[in-house]
């Protein structure tokens, strides 16, 4: 039977399992969090961020697991990372970890949070090569964004840079940005993307560069507040 478990203790061998898995799981290795700082982080919890490890397992094998925040300043979750080991795809393994994320975050804040924030591939703006090695891993970024669209996320209708990782450190200019909360409409408030996203980057970058990286986001938002679409918008015939 499946179960979610909340992986509290650093020296719990799962957290290597998952590391595992996850490497298993993604092509792109700079996209992943290295274990060492998942464990550094459960050494030296930050009074600005809940930092969660949420592992899918059953018959003692972790299947699939996530990482995610708690941010407090915008009372919103960023999830940093979700990976499915290949052989589990298909048994409703993402669907449980998406679930019991939202139900931590609202554990975690005390109140259903603003929404859940995640960052995901473009598939129309990446390499023949990136593709590729996408389907040699045995994912369809297209399909991928069906699974979003049908678990409720939205994308954020804004030109998203992520600074953290790329050559010399960034910026990222292949990814979206997706949310999820139960009751998304049509719009989401601008001052609560910028909120989020400076609480999320404040600690890999510091307070002066995510300062900076709020305000080069704010400046390339299209309307405030930001519109909502389907993320599989662009997959569309």
């Amino acid at each position: 039977m499946l179960e979610i478990v909340r992986i509290t203790d650093w020296n719990d061998p799962r957290i290597d399992e998952f590391g595992e898995l996850q490497t298993r799981a993604y092509f792109d290795p700079d996209m992943l969090i290295p274990m060492w700082v998942i464990k550094q982080m459960m050494q030296n919890p930050s009074p600005h961020r809940n930092d969660v490890l949420l592992v899918a397992v059953e018959d003692d094998k972790v299947l699939g697991g996530s990482v995610f925040h708690y941010l407090p300043p915008a009372h919103a979750g960023f999830s940093s990372i979700m990976a499915v080991d290949a052989e589990a795809r298909g048994k409703g393994v993402a669907k449980a970890l998406h679930q019991a994320r939202w139900d931590t975050l609202t554990e975690v804040a005390k109140a259903p949070p603003r929404a859940v924030f995640i960052d995901v591939v473009a598939p129309e703006r990446l390499t023949e090569e990136e593709l590729a090695q996408e389907k040699a891993y045995g994912f369809d970024p297209c399909g991928r964004r069906k699974v979003f669209t049908q678990m409720g996320f939205k994308q954020l209708d804004i030109e998203y840079h992520q600074p953290v990782g790329g050559p010399d450190g960034g910026p990222v200019t292949s990814m979206d940005l997706l949310i999820y909360a139960p009751n998304l409409h049509e719009v989401f408030p601008l001052e609560w993307v910028l909120d989020t996203m400076h609480a999320y980057w404040v600690p890999w970058l510091g307070s002066e560069r995510a300062d900076q990286a709020t305000e080069e986001l704010k400046a390339r938002a299209k309307s405030n507040p930001v519109n909502l679409l389907p993320p599989d918008h662009a997959c569309r015939p």
